[in-house]
């Protein structure tokens, strides 16, 4: 079972992710793919009023890094990380259907241990998959943190990698593989409707999260 603090906290980055992060991202750019980044994760850099912009989370603030100067804030509501970020808040729901609610002036429920571990655990998969994608698609794209999931994730050959900080069936952060088409061999190693998920303890090594991403690509390729 989680820590009930663990969960408190990834909902309320979710939120952060969702309604600050990304509608931050999408209102410049177009986009709403986020990255991993140093305690916790981030918008790439884009070019916004001030110049060249980045807004990221790094432990239970949130940091705005612009052109002429940084500002940084504790997470208290999604409306005080709106304003910093000078964005109004909401998730773009032209886009995707957010995951969480828009509640701009609830206080955020945030733990700085919880949050350090859920950053830990983004910056272990993002090193994972760079490998993944290193060996395998060396011109792919970067893993992409995608707000309405709150995942971290590549695709190569139509298998997706990844690892969440964990959702309403699975309390604890997993790492996935997610095969577009599931092979239908009976194989144990796919446990759930969408592929296969492995839960991630505390201590989750690169090496180990790289043995399940290159085990489950070897037996989709061995099931076609």
């Amino acid at each position: 079972m989680a820590d009930p603090a663990l969960v408190c906290t990834r909902r309320s980055l979710h939120a952060v992710a969702e309604h600050v992060l990304g509608a931050a991202l999408h209102q410049a750019t177009g986009r709403i793919g986020l990255r991993a980044a140093p305690g916790g994760f981030a918008t790439p850099a884009f070019d916004g009023p001030d110049g060249v912009t980045r807004v990221g989370v790094d432990g239970t603030d949130l940091v705005v890094e612009r052109a002429d100067r940084v500002d940084r804030e504790p997470l208290t509501t999604v409306a005080a990380a709106a304003a910093l970020a000078g964005v109004e808040p909401g998730a773009p729901a032209d886009v995707y259907t957010p995951s969480t609610p828009l509640a701009p002036d609830e206080p955020l429920d945030l733990d700085a241990t919880a949050s350090a571990r859920l950053a830990s655990f983004f910056a272990t998969v993002d090193q994972a998959l760079e490998v993944l994608v290193g060996r395998h698609a060396p011109d792919g794209d970067h893993a992409q943190l995608w707000p309405e999931h709150f995942d971290l994730a590549v695709t190569i050959d139509e298998v997706n990698f990844g690892g969440s900080p964990g959702d309403d069936e699975h309390p604890l952060p997993y790492l996935y593989v997610g095969p577009w088409a599931l092979p239908g061999d009976g194989d144990p190693f796919w446990n759930e409707p969408f592929g296969a998920s492995l839960s991630a303890e505390d201590g989750l090594t690169v090496e180990q999260a790289l043995a399940f991403f290159e085990d489950g690509r070897r037996r989709v390729a061995g099931s076609g």
